[in-house]
């Protein structure tokens, strides 16, 4: 049984809490949250669990195994630190940490104490997104020309972080999946309207090897709730709705096709036709099960294996923050396209 001590019981807090405490697997042995009144309401649904306002209680028990740290951005780094150093694994949501320099500070840590660090990149363990990865890496839409993710919504709006670390660091992490590479550079803009200096929404564009391009759009202020990506192949194209939990994944047989023609006498000048061919529209059925279910079994299988690297490792999620940053830097420069620094 691995002993579970969740620090941070807010917005996704009690839904690792519920995953962590199956009595199976796992049991959670401590639940920490600065809010008093959070802590009453783990303490009435599960009065077993031992619970602090101090993070410091939970990560000196040396019967707990692994910590989850489900905080602000800005405490990430500090916490999962105390945690390792004190030789407990570790499970931090995104982003691993404000900047690259801390995240990279904690993977070598986990490499020194021999510890699991994994970041809760949880669209990974979406079922809809590993069958995609599927589809790209046996070549059945060919070459990826291009991909455009929208994320969007009315709220959460944060006063930690903008819209971009907040909601594009999900699309941010699944490109990178799905392509097997981080972008060259990107480019962005935003806008900020309900607090000065914190984006509310952005767009950006990322570069990735072989022109390959990807478009976001992410955002707190809009009426409509999506989650909406479409990849536009050289073979065909699909579509995937994460808030259509019958039928999420489309895949359309679409394409352009180049048709050259000549003229009947000899001459250099070669017509050139552009013609669509358009196919069956395939739906996939996918069993999605609950993805944040998955992710903490795959944690905690890590743990009981010592399996490293986990799914999302340290480093996967300090890839994410180095791009993170470079889109706050075109944010910066009015738009402008700006490398990834490696």
């Amino acid at each position: 049984m691995i002993r579970v001590a969740v620090i941070g019981a807010g917005h996704w807090g009690p839904n690792l809490i519920r995953n962590f405490h199956n009595r199976m697997k796992s049991e959670v042995a401590w639940v920490v949250d600065k809010d008093e009144g959070k802590l009453e309401r783990a303490k009435a649904v599960f009065p077993e669990v031992r619970v602090s306002t101090d993070a410091r209680d939970a990560i000196a028990d040396p019967s707990v195994d692994a910590v989850v740290v489900a905080t602000p951005t800005s405490t990430h780094h500090p916490l999962a630190k105390a945690a390792l150093e004190a030789k407990k694994h570790v499970l931090v949501e995104k982003p691993i940490a404000a900047n690259v320099e801390h995240g990279r500070e904690l993977c070598a840590l986990a490499e020194k104490t021999e510890r699991v660090l994994m970041v809760g990149h949880v669209f990974l363990f979406n079922r809809g997104i590993t069958t995609i990865k599927e589809h790209i890496d046996r070549g059945d839409l060919g070459r990826v020309y291009y991909v455009s993710m929208e994320r969007t919504n009315l709220g959460p709006i944060r006063m930690d972080v903008n819209a971009a670390w907040d909601l594009a660091s999900h699309d941010v992490s699944i490109a990178n999946y799905w392509l097997n590479s981080e972008p060259v550079s990107v480019s962005a803009t935003a806008g900020n309207w309900i607090n000065e200096g914190i984006a509310d929404a952005v767009f950006a564009t990322m570069r990735y090897p072989d022109g390959v391009l990807a478009h976001l759009h992410a955002s707190w202020l809009n009426p409509k709730k999506a989650r909406d990506i479409t990849i536009v192949g050289e073979r065909c194209m699909l579509t995937f709705d994460d808030m259509n939990l019958n039928e999420p994944l489309r895949i359309y047989d679409k394409q352009v096709m180049e048709d050259r023609t000549h003229p009947m006498w000899v001459d250099t000048f070669a017509s050139f036709r552009a013609s669509v061919r358009e196919g069956a529209i395939t739906i996939p059925k996918i069993a999605l099960g609950e993805p944040l279910k998955a992710e903490c079994e795959h944690f905690l299988d890590c743990v009981a294996r010592r399996k490293k690297p986990p799914h999302t490792a340290g480093e996967d999620g300090v890839a994410v923050v180095r791009i993170l940053e470079a889109l706050e830097r075109s944010m910066n420069r009015g738009g402008a396209e700006v490398e990834v620094a490696s």
